[in-house]
């Protein structure tokens, strides 16, 4: 399912820093639990919003350890030096063509927004793009595949590759089909772009990042899907014909989806982690279900789904 773009007043967006089960090549499936590490999307399109030293009080108060910004920008890189707090920065899809062209650029961009902040800020990730194939511009999808290689390089001349993990994450516009969940496939259009994507990542064992959100499959057929499935509340939940696995929680289904997709491309030892999910607490009227009480709902119970420590459906019939 595509990611829909809709005109939501707040989202609680949540980075998971937890690998849920990794597969190797050969044999039954290796799996490791789901750890229930988690931490917050920092987004700063908004009015009124706490300066970076007030959330980063307010992160530290809360216990939050591990936070993801969707740029790289100076203030909020000095407001994290000296906290503790790990952070991950952002290099935005504007900044693909020019990196993809150049390892200069890439270089020059590390050399600006990450080497003058270590060790005081605790940056251990960079995303290089958001949500770039299966977008809605096709001109990115190779610069993508460009860029990741030539930061990469970047990283290494800076002997940080292995202290800073790079990854980018996509939405599910990559996939020709998610239900059931062990039938989910990578749309055949994106394979050029995905598959030396993946040979990359796999090379330098980056995990494949998704960004998973229920309330968008939700709203797309609301008389379809049951919102207690999408809320991890109390509900019949599904069983995928083709495995015979129950999932009570659309959350699950998404992740083990997309690793049925990576298996089906030949890529059983990449492991998957969510860079992004939440819930809308308000939204349009043709936006069903989309409430404070929704949000702060999901994002209690998906909490509580994290301190279970347990893995997927999927995860749980190998271990």
């Amino acid at each position: 399912m595509a990611r829909r773009r809709c005109r939501c007043d707040h989202w609680m967006l949540l980075l998971f820093c937890c690998c849920l089960l990794a597969f190797p090549g050969h044999g039954p499936p290796t799996v490791e639990a789901f750890v229930g590490a988690y931490g917050v999307n920092y987004g700063r399109i908004a009015n009124n919003i706490p300066s970076p030293d007030k959330v980063v009080a307010l992160l530290r108060a809360s216990k939050i350890r591990n936070v993801k910004i969707y740029d790289a920008d100076h203030t909020v890189l000095d407001a994290f030096k000296g906290t503790g707090l790990n952070l991950v920065i952002a290099i935005n899809n504007g900044l693909l063509k020019d990196m993809a062209a150049n390892e200069s650029s890439s270089i020059e961009w590390l050399n600006q927004n990450v080497k003058p902040y270590l060790p005081e800020t605790r940056i251990v990730g960079i995303t290089v793009g958001n949500e770039i194939l299966g977008g809605q511009d096709p001109s990115l999808y190779q610069p993508l595949v460009d860029s990741v290689k030539n930061v990469y390089n970047g990283l290494k001349k800076l002997h940080l590759e292995n202290k800073i993990e790079l990854f980018t994450p996509h939405s599910e516009a990559v996939f020709a089909t998610s239900y059931p969940p062990s039938a989910c496939v990578f749309k055949p259009e994106l394979m050029a772009y995905l598959k030396p994507l993946l040979d990359f990542f796999a090379m330098i064992n980056s995990p494949f990042y998704v960004n998973a959100y229920p309330f968008l499959a939700y709203i797309s057929d609301p008389e379809q899907i049951d919102i207690n499935y999408a809320l991890f509340k109390p509900n019949p939940g599904i069983v995928d014909p083709n495995t015979s696995l129950h999932y009570d929680n659309m959350f699950d289904a998404q992740i083990d989806a997309a690793y049925a997709a990576l298996q089906a491309a030949g890529y059983n030892n990449m492991e998957v982690r969510v860079a992004e999910t939440g819930w809308a607490s308000s939204g349009d009227q043709n936006e069903a279900g989309a409430s404070s009480e929704n949000a702060r709902t999901y994002n209690f119970n998906l909490r509580k789904r994290l301190f279970l420590r347990k893995g997927t459906p999927l995860s749980q019939r190998y271990q």
